[in-house]
Formats: C-alpha cells, structure tokens, sequence
C-alpha cells in the first residue's frame, strides 16, 4: 500500500502548488498566502533582504504548480507595494508544467539607484497569486543567470482583463509608458513558441507592444537562440 500512496501524495502535491518565484529571491515562497494582494500577504520592512535588479534587463523566474498560468510582471519604488506599479512586459501565458524564466526583463532607467519590489502575479485557475521581491534597482544589464531556466513549455503573449486592471490603478503605467500599451489579444498569435529545456524564453513582436523596451529585448533573443530562429 506504501508503493501506491507515495506516488499519489507526490500527484496531489503538484496539483494544489501555486508557483514559487525563483528569480529573483522572493519575500516568502509560502503558499497558503499567495492569494493575498500584493505581495502574497509579506511586506518590506528595514531589515528586509534584498537583491540588485538591472533596469537595463535582468532575469525574472518562476516554477508553476498549475498546468497553465498567466503571468504580469510589474515593479514600483513605493517600498509599501501600495501603487506607482510600472508593467514591465506583456503578459505572458505559460502552458506547461514547470520552470518559465524571462531573461532580460527591462525597467524604467529613472527607478536606478532606488529600492523597491519586483512583482509578478499569476491568473491561475486558483484565481490570482502574487509574490514580490525586494529589490535594489542598479544601472546596467545583469549577467548571464544559469539558474534563468525553462522546462518544457509553450509560451504566448495574451490578453488578461484580470491583470490587465492591476495596472489601472492611480500611478500605475506600462513599461514605463502610458497605460495604453497594455498587451491585447492581438499580440497572441505573432507571438506564439514553445521553449526546450534551459533555453531562453521567446520574446517575438515586442516592439508593438512596448515600443521603448523592444530593441534590448529582440537583441538578448537573438543572442540567446543564435540569431532570429525563434522570431516569427
């Protein structure tokens, strides 16, 4: 009876994981509160740890527990995580179990030199989900991260009206722009391809969407695939 329940509890456990936030280090990696806006029920306080983030693209991960999840990545210097969000990249839906990791995540020049919280939220089937990071956002563009892996997914921009109204908020803006560069569903069909193992997620038709961010994210795509392979 041992044989058969040890593989079962391992079944039940994936399927009722949120998703953990692998890059960069998160407040908390607690489950039970990560429905809780908007930092999964965690704040920064003065003793808080926190970690460089490059505002000229760093690497924002996650390992997902649900078979399928759509991701807003957004930042603020408001150390209360109360508003002034920035989306930094359109929003993404992952098919697939496993790790998605965005390589060179862009965020406005003008947050260098100042601390604040990385964020990225899930729509998942168990509704929305939230983890942040403290960060200290430094000029420059990060190093390569071996631990900035993909499992074997399928990645597309999407649009999400969900996540969409976390950034319509007072203060909120993307990619540093007005609210109106939010992705639409539009973007999902150009921007559509699968990942393999440790390979760097896909960026395709970024420039429609967040026109001052889209010259380093297709270089960092063409450098991390060998050229436009992957560019449809």
């Amino acid at each position: 009876m041992t044989r058969v329940l040890l593989p079962l509890l391992a079944l039940a456990s994936v399927a009722t994981a949120h998703f953990s936030l692998t890059l960069p280090p998160p407040l908390s990696d607690s489950d039970e509160s990560e429905a809780t806006a908007p930092c999964g029920g965690f704040s920064i306080s003065s003793s808080t740890k926190t970690t460089d983030f490059y505002v000229g693209g760093d690497a924002i991960g996650m390992k997902n527990g649900h078979p399928q999840s759509n991701w807003l990545f957004r930042a603020t210097t408001d150390l209360t995580a109360a508003g002034g969000w920035t989306q930094l990249f359109p929003i993404v839906m992952q098919t697939g179990l496993g790790n998605f990791c965005e390589p060179q995540i862009v965020v406005p020049g003008n947050f260098t030199g100042k601390k604040g919280i990385v964020s990225v939220v899930a729509h998942s089937p168990d509704g929305l989900l939230y983890v942040c990071s403290a960060v200290n956002f430094v000029s420059g563009t990060a190093p390569t991260r071996s631990d900035c892996k993909n499992a074997t997914i399928t990645a597309n921009f999407t649009s999400d009206p969900s996540l969409t109204a976390l950034m319509s908020g007072d203060g909120a803006s993307a990619g540093g722009a007005s609210s109106s560069g939010t992705p639409t569903a539009s973007a999902s069909a150009s921007a559509s391809a699968s990942t393999s193992p440790n390979a760097a997620a896909p960026r395709v038709a970024v420039g429609n969407l967040f026109p001052g961010i889209a010259a380093g994210l297709l270089a960092s795509v063409a450098a991390a695939v060998g050229g436009a392979a992957m560019l449809f």
